[in-house]
């Protein structure tokens, strides 16, 4: 085998596996791939050995810790993840419940960072849950300051507390804008309430929104403090973002 075959045949697999939704038995890549196994293995063995691929714990093979430390570097949203997370950590702390930090990512929000709340009523992990921004607190931060487009038409009802009609919502988003704060309270689930702020750079521009959410019968009535925690805290994650670009 030349040596350019067998750089072909490495990056074969390697594009494989990262293009795969699941990870990918041995197998599949000897099949998919047209290789010998004998081959098939010299070759995975020498992409584990430089971090390209890994043998993930179901048996099947996935993408290398290279490319999440090259996403890390060049990914901004998770990078201000990272740099909030402490933030997150202290506001869970004093509240106790779930803390999130999203950013708009095309017409949706991601969370790109989480601490749990340390109830098991009113856990779950926001990260891999796709969520209507017009009926979360964080989407509703990013629609108020224009990081989101609010969409033509009536909104989806998610439970019957949604807000749908489109005058209506948008009159609300000038209200959040207003007050610094917005809220949802059964909106995206019954029994779910959620506060939430923007987050700024250091230049003033809105780059994230900073929320919590929990069960209504604990933060219903808690929503006016919250905020002002909420919007104390979002200052420091600014003085952090302006930190850092100063460095």
């Amino acid at each position: 085998m030349s040596g350019t075959q067998a750089v072909d045949r490495a990056a074969l697999l390697v594009a494989t596996v990262v293009r795969a939704p699941e990870p990918v038995p041995f197998a599949d890549l000897v099949e998919v791939c047209e290789l010998p196994k004998s081959t098939a293995s010299r070759l995975l063995t020498a992409l584990e050995r430089t971090e390209l691929v890994v043998r993930h714990q179901a048996g099947g093979y996935v993408a290398g810790p290279l490319f999440s430390e090259y996403a890390t570097r060049h990914d901004p949203w998770e990078a201000l993840g990272e740099l909030a997370r402490p933030v997150l950590a202290a506001i869970g702390e004093e509240i106790g419940e779930t803390v999130n930090l999203g950013v708009p990512r095309g017409d949706r929000v991601r969370h790109v960072a989480q601490v749990d709340a340390r109830y098991l009523l009113g856990t779950r992990d926001w990260t891999v849950v796709e969520v209507p921004p017009h009926a979360s607190a964080l989407g509703k931060v990013l629609y108020a300051h224009g990081v989101l487009t609010v969409p033509p038409g009536p909104l989806a009802a998610v439970t019957e507390h949604t807000v749908t009609d489109t005058k209506a919502f948008t009159a609300q988003l000038a209200t959040i804008r207003r007050r610094g704060v917005a809220s949802t309270v059964d909106e995206l689930e019954v029994g779910l309430t959620g506060v939430a702020v923007p987050v700024r750079d250091a230049d003033g521009d809105v780059v994230a929104a900073l929320g919590i959410s929990g069960p209504t019968a604990r933060l219903a009535d808690e929503l006016t403090p919250i905020g002002r925690l909420l919007t104390t805290q979002s200052e420091r994650i600014t003085t952090l973002l302006g930190k850092v670009g100063a460095a």
